[in-house]
C-alpha cells in the first residue's frame, strides 16, 4: 500500500494527515473511503495507521490524521475538545471529496475511544457519511469520565474546573493539567499505555481543564439516532474498565435501525491492540464484515457506489 502526507484546514487549522491507497487502485478507479479517527490522546500514527495496515489491502482508501493542536497539526496545545474533533473528522470528509480515487458516495468513519464518540456525533450531523463503526466508544463524556474516579478524585476534578472558568475568562488561559488526571486510567489499560503508547512522540502531553469542561458536556448517545438509516456497528470490550460496557448499551440501544452490537469477550479497553492479537483480529474482521456490507466491495469498479446504504 502507498502512504501519502496530506494537509487540509479545518475551521481555519492546518490539519496534518496521511492518506493511505491501495497498490492496485487504478487510473479512473473509485473506491471506497473510512475516516480513521483517534481516541482521547491519540495520534494518526498510533490506532488509525493500524486501521489503515488493515483496510487498505482490502481495497479500502484510508486518511488518518492528527486532531487540531496534536502532532504536526495546527492549533493551541492542550486543547482536547471533542466538539472541535467533530469538525476536523467533517473536514476530513471534505478532504477525501477532493480525492481522486474515492467514491464520495462510500465514505465511511471508524472512530477509537473517545473518538468513537466523536464518529457518531459527525456521522449524525452529517448525512455524507455513508457508515459508521464505533470502537469501545464514549456514549456520554460526564458518566464515562467519572466512572474511573473515586468520589474524592472527582468532586476535586468538578472543583478545579468550577475554578477555572472565571480565571479563563479573565486571562484567556486555562490551566493545563496531566491528562489522566480528567481520564483516569484502570490498571490494565495503564499497563499498555505506559508499556506502548508513551513510545510514540507527543503522546501524553497535558490538557487544560476548560477541555475537560468540554468532554463533560459530550453526549453522542443523544444524536446517535440521526445516523439512521445508515448503519451502525457498536464494537466493544465486555471487561472494559476505562470505557465501560454501558456506553456501547447506550449508543445501541439509542440508535435506529439498521444497528448492531458486538461484544469482545474476556477483553478491557485497550491490551489487546496489536495488529497480530487475536482480539484484535477479531475486531477487524467484523468491520471488515460490516464495511463490505455497508459500502459494497471494496475493489468494486470506477463509479462503483452501490451498497453504500
Amino acid at each position: 500500500m502507498q502512504r501519502r502526507s496530506v494537509r487540509f484546514f479545518a475551521q481555519r487549522s492546518l490539519i496534518d494527515g496521511d492518506l493511505w491507497l491501495p497498490d492496485d487502485l487504478a487510473a479512473g478507479e473509485r473506491r471506497p473511503a473510512v475516516v480513521s479517527c483517534s481516541g482521547y490522546q491519540g495520534l494518526k500514527n498510533i490506532h488509525p495507521e493500524r486501521f489503515a495496515r488493515t483496510l487498505v489491502p482490502q481495497g479500502y482508501v484510508c486518511l488518518s490524521f492528527d486532531y487540531r493542536g496534536f502532532g504536526a497539526s495546527e492549533g493551541e496545545r492542550g486543547r482536547l475538545v471533542p466538539q472541535d474533533q467533530v469538525e476536523d473528522v467533517r473536514a476530513a470528509v471534505s478532504f477525501l471529496e477532493t480525492v481522486d480515487g474515492v467514491d464520495p458516495e462510500r465514505i465511511a468513519l471508524i472512530g477509537w475511544g473517545l473518538g468513537g464518540g466523536i464518529v457518531v456525533q459527525e456521522a449524525a450531523e452529517d448525512p455524507r457519511v455513508a457508515a459508521v463503526a464505533a470502537c469501545n466508544a464514549v456514549a456520554d463524556g460526564e458518566r464515562s469520565t467519572r466512572f474511573a474516579h473515586d468520589e474524592a478524585s472527582w468532586t476535586r476534578l468538578l472543583e478545579r474546573i468550577d475554578e477555572d472558568r472565571p480565571r479563563t475568562a479573565v486571562t484567556g488561559r486555562s490551566e493545563v493539567v496531566h491528562p489522566f488526571e480528567v481520564v483516569r486510567l484502570d490498571e490494565v489499560t495503564r499497563g499498555y499505555v505506559d508499556d506502548e503508547l508513551y513510545r510514540t512522540a507527543g503522546f501524553g502531553s497535558g490538557v487544560t481543564l476548560e477541555s475537560a469542561d468540554h468532554l463533560l458536556r459530550f453526549r453522542p448517545e443523544d444524536v446517535v439516532h440521526q445516523i439512521s438509516p445508515r448503519p451502525l456497528l457498536v464494537i466493544h470490550g465486555d471487561r472494559n474498565e476505562l470505557y465501560p460496557p454501558e456506553e456501547a448499551r447506550q449508543l445501541h440501544e439509542r440508535a435506529g435501525e439498521p444497528k448492531e452490537l458486538v461484544w469482545l469477550e474476556d477483553s478491557g479497553h485497550t491490551e489487546w491492540m496489536f495488529d497480530e492479537h487475536s482480539t484484535f483480529q477479531r475486531m477487524a474482521s467484523v468491520i471488515s464484515r460490516f464495511l463490505s456490507d455497508a459500502l459494497g466491495h471494496a475493489a468494486a469498479g470506477v463509479g462503483g457506489g452501490d451498497g453504500a446504504g
